[in-house]
């Protein structure tokens, strides 16, 4: 079963990366966009077919390594 997570620094943690990436979009003239925030994104393919165990799993996984649970907020899509 393919299982994605999407990563993301929680709302108040301040994202470096997606400043420089604000400031470069606005250097070539991209005046609208208002703020940026960088994530990351995870594909798993897990041997499971039960649907609940799957995304159960996934969650445990980022808890247990993929997210740092401090400063970061996950999603998991199945």
């Amino acid at each position: 079963m393919k299982v994605i997570v999407n990563i993301r620094l929680k709302q108040g943690v301040l994202d470096p990366q997606g400043k420089a990436v604000h400031h470069a979009l606005s250097s070539l003239g991209f005046a609208e966009v208002e703020n940026v925030r960088i994530g990351k994104q995870i594909v798993l393919h897990i041997n499971e077919t039960d649907k609940d165990r799957a995304k159960k799993r996934a969650e445990l996984m980022c808890e247990e390594l993929l997210a740092n649970t401090v400063i970061e907020d996950y999603e998991v899509e199945l």
